[in-house]
Order: structure tokens, then C-alpha cells, then sequence
């Protein structure tokens, strides 16, 4: 099932087709002169296009200039499967830009949403999300960071956060810290921060595999307005899962733009490539691995589109779907990616062929916005709601 083929599905309107179609030749025509050596340099390159051709619009609600009048989670996932099959940075730079802007367009005041959105919208400003910190990644309730009231008007932030996605190059980043009203992760609240905030620093930047703009922050007596609180005191919990609730979904699609990338590869160097004095794709082998591939990426699209339309049709909550979501697409790329490199040989594994690329791009995405492991718990909790004896949620 290609992309056009999964558009026919009902899950998608003409308005997400047609987006679908122009995004497609737009990035067809622009991504491959933008620049690949310096990390920074190509992100923001990156966000610069997608500002300028108008993609952004796509991650803020059409208040603020944007193409919905709330984010649109099937117009998201479909942003990022199409950057995804064709320039992993370019999914990350329009990922980012949304995850970085998402809490202030749900909670946000009108002045927030008014100062953020729009640079961020017109590629003019990089966004970020700073929740994980070196002892709370998927545990949130362990988080450190601490923030007290600093007269009436201001609060100060100090702490740490690490693996912040555009840490170094963002101008916002939305901070969620440790504010006591209440143990665990009732206790937080979020922030946005300016990135030229005093005692605001990068004390890390972190070289990943597959290069993007990453970094350990230091906050020093950050001292912010509490105008700049997102929601209510203690709020910053519903506020992180309200936004991961709508952006999980979009990491199954950046995944599934990979995996459908390695399976065309894997196609085209079955058929053209001759073993045995026949075409490699002839083997049976090749055509169970390429059976397998299809498959995954198939089952991928139903549940990455099936939780994005379910959002969309205005359920408060998709923690299980998007988790799903998640977890299956990230997993399944990593296997039709894994059988891309093998069917490749020893081109698989040769720097500058595609499915080397996407056999770094895949690795962290069955890591970041909560790993696999920790969607299982989360899907597995889902499951039994309802039933006598359930575990209880720490976070809840």
C-alpha cells in the first residue's frame, strides 16, 4: 500500500489529499539542495524552507495563522511521513517546530500564543521541548528541576534537562520543572523560556548517530514571568501529556516514512541487482523479506492514521492508540530497515547509501516521546481500565 493508496482510505478528507500532493512535489523540488555538513546550519536551513512554503502553518491552529482551526493530527502525520521518506532532518526541523509550539497552542495564554506562535509558524524561530532530565526520561515523576517564586511576578528555574531535541539553536524552549503542589508528577509545572534568558545555558552538546541539534541544558536562577506559566500551578504533567498526546502519533508516521523509504529501496535493488545470474528479487527468500516489509508498513499506516483520526474526530484522549501508534511503527521500521540493509549487502552498510541513513534516522525513534517499553505499560494499562485489581498509575 503506497501513500496515494492509504489516502484513499477514509480516513483522510480532499483538504488532507490535496496537502498531501503539493507537500510531495514542493519537497521533491527543495530538499535536495539544502545543505547536509553542519547540523545546525542544514536545521535551520531546514525550518527556514519550511516557513517560506507555508508547511508550518501546519503546526499552529488558524488563529495564529495555521491551517486548522485546531492541530490537525492527520495533517501532521502526513507532513512527517512524506519529510520522512525523503530527508530525515527535514522531519525532525518541522517536528520539532510543532512539538516546541504544541503546549503553548493548548495552553497558552493569548499573549503567549500571540509572541511564540507566529515566528515559529513563518520559520523565523526554533522551537523546543525540554521535559527529560539525566534521572527522568520516562519517568516523569522523577523529575528534578525545581521552580520557586521569585517575587510576585517572576519564578526562578534551576536544574537540568538533557537529550533536549534543537538544544543549542532553539530561541524558546518550553520547560517543565518540579513546583510542589502536590508528590510525583501532580507537582509540575511548565514554562516557556527564551533561550537568551539569563543563566540559561548549554553545557552539552550530544552527538547522536544520526546528527541532529541536540544538548544538555543548565538553568542557573532562571528567572521568567509567570506569565509565561503554561496553565494552572501544578498543571505541567496534563500539559506534557495533552501535547505528547497529539505528537506520539506524528513519530509512527516519521517512522513509517522511513520504513516505506527502505522498502522502495529494497524493491528497486531486488529487481536490478543480479545474484546467481538472475535478479536478486527472483530468490524466495528476498520475496518473504519484501512480503514481511509490506506488511509492516501496511500495518503501520492503519495504526498511526487510525489514532490520528481518532484525535481528530475530537476524542479528549488517544493514550492508547497513540501508544500503539508508536510503538508498532517505530518497531516495524526498524525491521523493514534491518532487511533493507541486509537485501543491500555490503551497500547497506556503506556511508552515503539511503538505507545506511535510515538505519541510524530509525534507532532513536523507538526511544524518544517514551520508549517502547514504555508504551507496552502504557497500552497494557489501557487494556485493563476498568477491571478489579489494576495497577496504579504513579503519574496519575
Amino acid at each position: 500500500m503506497t501513500l496515494a493508496s492509504t489516502l484513499a482510505l477514509p480516513f483522510f478528507d480532499d483538504g488532507h489529499r490535496c496537502f498531501a500532493e503539493a507537500l510531495t512535489r514542493w519537497a521533491d523540488a527543495k530538499l535536495p539542495s539544502l545543505p547536509h555538513d553542519d547540523v545546525d546550519a542544514a536545521c535551520r536551513a531546514r525550518v527556514k524552507v519550511l516557513g517560506e512554503g507555508g508547511w508550518l502553518k501546519a503546526v499552529v491552529p488558524a488563529g495564529h495563522g495555521g491551517l486548522h482551526p485546531k492541530l490537525d493530527v492527520r495533517t501532521l502525520c502526513l507532513a512527517r511521513e512524506i519529510l520522512g521518506f525523503r530527508d530525515g532532518l527535514a522531519d525532525f526541523a518541522f517536528a520539532m517546530q510543532g512539538l516546541g509550539t504544541g503546549s503553548i497552542s493548548l495552553y497558552g495564554s493569548d499573549e503567549l500564543q500571540r509572541r511564540y506562535l507566529g515566528p515559529v509558524r513563518d520559520g523565523k524561530a526554533i522551537a523546543a521541548f525540554a521535559l527529560s532530565e539525566p534521572e527522568a526520561g520516562s519517568d516523569v515523576a522523577a523529575m528534578a528541576m525545581t521552580v520557586k517564586p521569585d517575587g510576585n511576578a517572576h519564578i526562578r528555574l534551576d536544574g537540568e534537562k538533557t537529550w533536549i531535541s534543537n538544544g543549542g539553536i532553539a530561541d524558546h524552549y518550553v520547560v517543565f520543572a518540579r513546583s510542589g503542589e502536590a508528590p510525583g508528577a501532580r507537582g509540575l509545572s511548565a514554562f516557556v523560556v527564551d533561550a537568551d534568558t539569563p543563566g540559561l545555558s548549554v553545557a552539552e552538546r550530544i552527538e547522536v548517530i544520526a546528527p541532529h541539534p541536540l544538548a544538555r541544558l543548565r538553568f542557573e536562577g532562571v528567572r521568567v514571568p509567570v506569565a509565561n506559566r503554561l496553565g494552572k500551578p501544578g498543571d505541567g504533567f496534563k500539559v506534557a501529556m495533552a501535547t505528547l498526546d497529539i505528537f506520539r502519533s506524528t513519530v509512527g508516521a516519521a517512522a513509517l516514512g522511513f520504513a516505506r523509504r527502505a522498502l522502495h529501496e529494497t524493491v528497486e535493488h531486488a529487481a536490478s541487482r543480479k545474484l546467481f545470474g538472475a535478479p536478486l528479487g527472483d530468490l524466495q527468500m528476498t520475496q518473504a523479506a519484501i512480503a514481511d516489509s509490506a506488511t509492516d508498513v501496511d500495518a503501520a499506516a492503519l495504526l498511526v492514521y487510525r489514532a490520528a483520526w481518532i484525535k481528530d474526530q475530537g476524542a479528549e484522549r488517544v493514550t492508547g492508540e497513540a501508544a500503539m501508534a508508536k510503538m508498532f511503527a517505530t518497531e516495524a521500521a526498524q525491521r523493514v530497515i534491518d532487511r533493507a540493509v541486509q537485501i543491500h549487502g555490503g551497500l547497506g552498510v556503506t556511508k552515503g547509501v539511503k538505507v545506511e541513513e535510515l538505519y541510524r534516522e530509525i534507532r532513536a525513534l523507538r526511544i524518544y516521546e517514551g520508549a517502547t517499553e514504555v508504551q507496552k505499560i502504557v497500552i497494557a494499562r489501557e487494556a485493563m481500565k476498568g477491571h478489579a485489581g489494576k495497577p496504579a498509575l504513579a503519574a496519575e
